[in-house]
């Protein structure tokens, strides 16, 4: 009979595929963020395997909620970090929490200043994002 393994420590490591799975996201997410956002500084050994810290594990999860149940676009993200000089307003990495726009008057704030209507600059950001998503799809349809 397999013995089940003992849960890892809140500030043991984590491989790619251990945060992957915590965060509820494939591998290349992770991957692509890293691209996206250079405050995701996984430690990196030999061979290129990623190590995360529970601080990138915070700052993935903050990002993830904001993009995927707060509705900002990937350069709102960065926007928002690059203000806060690589952090998310009113969090710590040390206490785990999570970004909800309802107790954190920043989010709240720029939530309620978002104009109501798109204007061209967003719909060229929304299409460069897209074009890259398209080009790294493509990309590894020629690589299988």
């Amino acid at each position: 009979m397999e013995q089940a393994k003992p849960a890892k420590s809140p500030d043991a490591f984590r491989t790619i595929s251990e945060a992957a799975t915590e965060l509820g996201l494939p591998q290349h997410v992770l991957r692509f963020w890293e691209s996206k956002f250079p405050q995701i500084k996984p430690m990196k050994r030999a061979g290129g395997r990623r190590y995360y810290r529970r601080e990138d594990l915070v700052l993935l999860t903050n990002i993830k909620d904001l993009l995927h149940s707060e509705g900002y676009t990937i350069k709102g993200v960065q926007k928002m970090l690059r203000q806060n000089n690589g952090r998310f307003p009113d969090t710590t990495a040390t206490s785990g929490s999570t970004i909800e726009a309802q107790n954190n008057t920043s989010a709240t704030n720029a939530i309620e200043s978002r104009p109501t209507t798109i204007n061209n600059d967003e719909i060229l950001a929304a299409i460069g994002e897209l074009e890259s998503v398209r080009d790294t799809l493509q990309a590894a349809r020629k690589g299988n």
